[in-house]
């Protein structure tokens, strides 16, 4: 189509005329910038391998990316943007059990102080006392990962399972959790229908697990470490009490062994914690102490290559 025609196209009709007869034509003349399908290939290619080159050493890795493992990389990346964050996430998906509230219902509810957080986040709810209401969790979630995602120093790796944790023996001779090791969540699910399909590796000073309660691949750190050798037993989540589980996650969110802060869920696998229920105000809380036990690890240690190789000497 000639230049003028597509001009006089604008005029008579609600479009936006961009280059090479590109139209937004609502109308029946809608039509797309020409691309060719190696172009789409390799745009995404390009992109993604980037990523895995750049993030093969990593400043921190959160792996789950559920309501914990987001509000930690939300905290982490607004309090020290330095920091290269890499998020690794089982599911297509992320989000974890944050998308619905319980038995399938949709509404969110979020104890205080944790409001706060969502202050922070412009998520507006209903204030019920000593609790709020999300009208619905997935405008939590949506609002957060969205969020996340924006922030330059985050990238997210999901349907990438973490198959195990790289130990190594430190500077100290104590065995410390040095990285994680990963694959697509397909060829993990698939190790025992195909020949081997070896691993990749992420190395890291920090790593952040958040991988939920028990399930096909939740509490999945606190499950290596006791077959690692670097935990006698699983504490084992004991029953629904939400008076003591949600501080008992939040106050209890630590490095459970050196390089691994555990957060969310898998703490009460860890620790023997209760179980909490529809109420995801321990789920921030633990996310952001995470981030904050992350950015201690950080400023405590001298780190080369993604290795903790020292302490740093204050003097004291």
């Amino acid at each position: 189509m000639a230049p003028a025609q597509i001009l006089e196209e604008s005029r008579t009709q609600p479009v936006s005329v961009l280059k090479q007869g590109v139209l937004e034509n609502y109308e029946g003349g809608y039509r797309f910038a020409p691309i060719e399908e190696a172009q789409v290939s390799r745009a995404m290619i390009k992109r993604y391998f980037s990523t895995m080159y750049d993030r093969a050493i990593s400043d921190v890795v959160i792996v789950g990316a559920g309501s914990a493992g987001l509000s930690c990389a939300y905290h982490l990346a607004t309090a020290r943007p330095d920091l290269k964050i890499t998020i690794i996430e089982a599911n297509v998906a992320p989000g974890g059990g944050a998308w619905l509230g319980g038995q399938l219902m949709t509404p969110m509810v979020i104890r205080k102080p944790a409001d706060a957080f969502l202050d922070r986040l412009g998520v507006p709810y209903e204030d019920e006392g000593n609790f709020v209401v999300v009208k619905h969790a997935a405008l939590f979630t949506s609002t957060l990962l969205s969020k996340v995602l924006s922030m330059p120093n985050v990238v997210m790796m999901n349907a990438t399972a973490v198959e195990d944790l790289i130990i190594h023996s430190d500077f100290e001779g104590k065995q410390r959790v040095a990285g994680v090791v990963t694959n697509w969540t397909l060829v993990a699910l698939n190790h025992d229908t195909q020949s081997c399909m070896d691993p990749n590796t992420i190395t890291a000073p920090v790593i952040i697990s958040a991988t939920g309660h028990d399930g096909p691949m939740g509490a999945f750190s606190a499950k290596r470490l006791v077959s690692a050798g670097l935990l006698t037993s699983l504490g084992n989540m004991r029953g629904l009490d939400m008076n003591r589980a949600e501080p008992a996650i939040v106050n209890g969110t630590r490095e459970v062994a050196p390089g691994l802060v555990m957060a969310g869920m898998e703490l009460s696998e860890h620790d023997g914690s209760n179980r909490m229920g529809p109420t995801f105000g321990a789920m921030i809380g633990s996310g952001v102490k995470a981030a904050h036990e992350a950015i201690r690890i950080h400023n405590n240690a001298q780190i080369v290559n993604g290795k903790v190789v020292g302490m740093k000497n204050y003097g004291f």
